[in-house]
């Protein structure tokens, strides 16, 4: 419970209304309830102003700060929405302590408050930060260093030597540390294993979707650095690094020792040929396939990505190839019915 005043000073915003309106919790627009709070954008006001919400607050941006009604005023209301919603939220639950049922080696450290649901297995080495939550049947390979109120899901595996920064989240049947796909080829075509004897690094407040594999690196690390979120369906190769609040979309696959900056935003199912360079708040949009890096800034499209103005350029031609088409038709009857005038002459 939290008063309006006390979420504005959380989010920066300012207050229109009774500041010591009780909050309890957020819910959308038509969810919300008299002790909760709700958010409403200008776009959605424009287009239903005769809206109706039982919410007892709403976040708004300063253009609605006329609406009647208590009000937390933000500048980034989507943003201040967000820092409210997490203010109320919990972690799934998890019982307090280790699970009877749970494996933890003898010599793994278990900070205070840490909590170890049943059948999850914490090897040999191991070190969990303070209040991290392990959930059921999560598995933590030998040496493995969780942070700081981390949050590992059931049947996430966290393989040997595997570490990860303070609030962590690792989603459900994602995979850290396996293999990287790394193979030498005999004279007879056949595929050598090359050993992968590096490991992954996750740095702090990174978020791993659900499904998601991160391979360790082949020597040294395959690194996620702070702030980064990958959806579900990630698959990043070895050696990969990944830069700070960078954001990978659902299914995309990024292959070995790729570089990629900071801030950089890759669309759902879009793919990266190993060992190219991806600039800073670079954008590479869904189902693009990059075979050469991208500068800083770039916005890159299509199969094979080319700047997003390349490819509009090309798409409007290929939207005119019917026309186009018909257009070859049309020449080709009158081609041919000027031949057979010419020709029809030459025989007179």
């Amino acid at each position: 419970m939290k008063t309006l005043q006390e979420l504005a000073r959380l989010v920066g915003g300012s207050v229109k209304g009774d500041p010591r309106t009780v909050v309890e919790g957020v819910n959308g627009l038509r969810e919300a309830g008299p002790r909760e709070i709700a958010f409403l954008t200008a776009s959605h006001h424009r287009r239903h102003p005769d809206f109706a919400t039982e919410a007892g607050a709403l976040v708004v941006p300063p253009d609605l700060e006329d609406l009647d009604g208590p009000l937390l005023i933000a500048s980034n209301p989507y943003e201040a929405f967000a820092r409210i919603a997490q203010a109320f939220a919990s972690p799934p639950f998890l019982e307090t302590g280790v699970h009877p049922r749970a494996f933890v080696a003898e010599d793994a450290l278990l900070g205070p408050e840490v909590r170890v649901g049943p059948l999850a297995h914490i090897g040999k080495g191991c070190e969990i930060g303070e209040g991290s939550r392990i959930y059921g049947s999560a598995y933590l390979g030998s040496d493995v260093r969780v942070g700081r109120h981390c949050l590992v899901h059931p049947n996430a595996t966290i393989l040997d030597g595997g570490r990860l920064g303070d609030r962590v989240i690792v989603h459900a049947g994602a995979v850290v540390g396996s293999d990287g796909f790394g193979f030498a080829q005999d004279a007879q075509g056949r595929h050598v294993k090359i050993p992968q004897q590096g490991f992954v690094q996750i740095d702090d407040d990174v978020e791993i979707g659900a499904g998601c594999t991160i391979d360790r690196a082949t020597f040294g690390k395959t690194w996620i650095r702070e702030g980064c979120k990958l959806d579900n369906l990630v698959h990043v190769a070895h050696n990969v690094t990944v830069g700070e609040h960078s954001i990978l979309v659902a299914q995309v696959g990024i292959s070995g020792s790729v570089r990629l900056g900071s801030r950089v935003m890759m669309g759902g199912q879009a793919g990266v040929v190993g060992h190219v360079e991806i600039g800073d708040g670079a954008r590479v949009a869904a189902k693009a396939g990059v075979g050469r890096s991208v500068k800083p800034g770039e916005d890159v499209m299509g199969i094979p990505a080319v700047t997003q103005k390349e490819w509009l350029r090309a798409y409007g031609d290929f939207r005119r190839l019917p026309r186009l088409k018909e257009e070859l038709r049309r020449l080709e009857k009158r081609l041919l019915q000027l031949e057979g005038a010419v020709k029809g002459q030459d025989d007179d």
